[in-house]
């Protein structure tokens, strides 16, 4: 029987009204009718990439080893949920824990390519009143 929200001492996790076991369950085909038009037709597309994608991070997940992709545009369904994957950025790979709340994104969401510009000191000779500084 399920418990009520007032007396659980955990939340349940839901995707579009359907608990996440029951998603684990479903096949992906079954969890692609639950995603918008534009992910949906992706994961229609490249379904079996998908499956193989997801198969292929299950043995490396076994052996110990974390499953690494350059497959950004890939999006991410219930079989991978709990993995940690290496995202490639375009010059390395982040480390991403798949979490439920990541259902029907793509894994490039969760790899910035871009970083944060900091600006440091003016160098030497960069100003007229550095140009003056001595070196040491």
């Amino acid at each position: 029987m399920a418990q009520d929200y007032q007396t659980a001492t955990w939340r349940e996790k839901f995707f579009r009204g359907i608990a996440l076991e029951d998603l684990k369950k479903m096949g992906t085909r079954e969890f692609a009718a639950l995603l918008a038009s534009r992910e949906r037709r992706t994961v229609m597309r490249n379904f079996n990439v998908i499956e193989e994608f997801v198969r292929r991070a299950e043995k490396r997940t076994a052996k110990g080893k974390i499953p690494r992709t350059h497959k950004r545009s890939l999006v991410i369904v219930p079989a991978m949920v709990g993995m940690t994957i290496g995202i490639h950025n375009g010059k390395e790979f982040n480390q991403v824990r798949i979490v439920e709340e990541m259902l029907g994104h793509r894994l490039g969401e969760f790899a910035i390519t871009r970083r944060f510009v900091r600006h440091g000191a003016a160098g030497v000779g960069a100003t007229k009143s550095s140009s003056s500084l001595s070196v040491k």
